[in-house]
């Protein structure tokens, strides 16, 4: 056998192989996705998620509204634990002092 008929033989054996699967797998049913069980768990009785919620929905105003900052600091105490009330508050932020108070310069 010649060469070149070999390699002709085996190209159309290889394109029709790849034609029958191609066929083979478009007749076949495709499997129903399966779709992941969302549990969302909602506490009783909190508003703090909803509140969540409005701000994330309202976009930049979100960054003016002082229920928001508020519902952000109250998320930020629980995430983080603290209990300090005036921690995190969000409402009315003050800048850190650039520097410390002549006293605790001296005490140091």
């Amino acid at each position: 056998m010649d060469t070149k008929l070999l390699a002709r033989t085996g190209a159309a054996v290889f394109v029709g192989l790849a034609i029958a699967t191609t066929i083979v797998q478009l007749r076949e049913e495709p499997a129903p996705v399966r779709q992941a069980d969302r549990r969302i768990w909602v506490p009783d009785g909190d508003p703090l998620p909803a509140q969540l919620r409005v701000c994330a929905q309202i976009g930049e105003l979100a960054l003016s509204s002082p229920d928001c900052r508020a519902a952000w600091a109250e998320k930020r105490r629980r995430f983080f634990g603290v209990d300090h009330p005036e921690a995190y508050s969000g409402i009315g932020d003050k800048a850190l002092p650039e520097s410390l108070p002549s006293e605790a310069r001296r005490e140091n």
